[in-house]
């Protein structure tokens, strides 16, 4: 199983931390974000990481070419400045022949997580990993779903149907990579593609019936968007060293 990482962007909502660092190499605890993230997939079954990189792509190369206990290269995505993760998955398609898990490069979530999700017993070519809470904000990837079947997902549902919310990490398989990919190059012919975030074709391929959830309710995890996620990531990290 392959899993790819989506750490191209640049992470303004946490400048001037990242003037001249992509998000994904800002340390907690000494630990880059990204080595937080291999070390926790480190323990799962997943033989290749791809870490698709775009802003400061050398730190992140750096960072990978130090990594051990786990096959890990970088892709470059030469157009990330211009588009959003959309586009970056779309550069990333050739990676995708194959079952694989795509996670985002800002979402940090203990080895159980993922572990639970590729164990998660479901017939879809798509499962994502959702939680719950009682408040959802506008910046929430949210989930309306029926059982385990995912029926949408967007930042902009109708707040008394939504059933949790996507935390951006998700497994394919051999159909559901198929299917993904042929959206992506969809997607990418539409004249606003390069505005379009990767999680749009899920909800397209969700209303074909072929995507599903696996909730991890009561795990840790995080995701870093502000400077407040990056403070809280901290604590976060922190447990699981403990």
């Amino acid at each position: 199983m392959k899993a790819i990482i989506l750490s191209a962007g640049q992470g303004r909502r946490l400048m001037p931390l990242t003037s001249n660092m992509a998000k994904c190499c800002l340390p907690l605890h000494g630990i880059s974000i990204l080595e937080w993230q291999l070390g926790q997939i480190a323990q799962c079954d997943i033989d290749e990481v791809v870490v698709v990189s775009g802003f400061a792509s050398e730190m992140v190369d750096t960072i990978v070419n130090k990594v051990s206990g786990i096959k890990v290269r970088t892709l470059h995505n030469p157009m990330y400045a211009h588009t959003d993760n959309l586009g970056t998955c779309w550069e990333a398609r050739f990676e995708m022949d194959g079952p694989f898990v795509l996670m985002n490069g800002d979402t940090l979530f203990e080895a159980a997580i993922l572990q639970r999700l590729l164990a998660c017993d479901n017939s879809y070519g798509i499962t994502l990993a959702t939680d719950t809470k009682s408040y959802f904000d506008l910046d929430d990837m949210k989930i309306i779903a029926d059982g385990d079947r995912l029926l949408k997902v967007s930042k902009q549902l109708d707040i008394s149907l939504v059933s949790g919310e996507s935390i951006g990490l998700m497994v394919f398989n051999e159909t559901g990579a198929h299917a993904f990919t042929q959206k992506l190059e969809e997607m990418m012919d539409k004249s606003d593609a390069l505005k379009l975030w990767y999680l749009s074709a899920i909800d397209q391929l969700a209303s074909e019936g072929i995507a599903g959830i696996c909730p991890i309710n009561g795990m840790s995890w995080c995701e870093v968007d502000d400077a407040a996620d990056f403070a809280a990531a901290a604590d976060v990290v922190e447990r699981w060293s403990r």
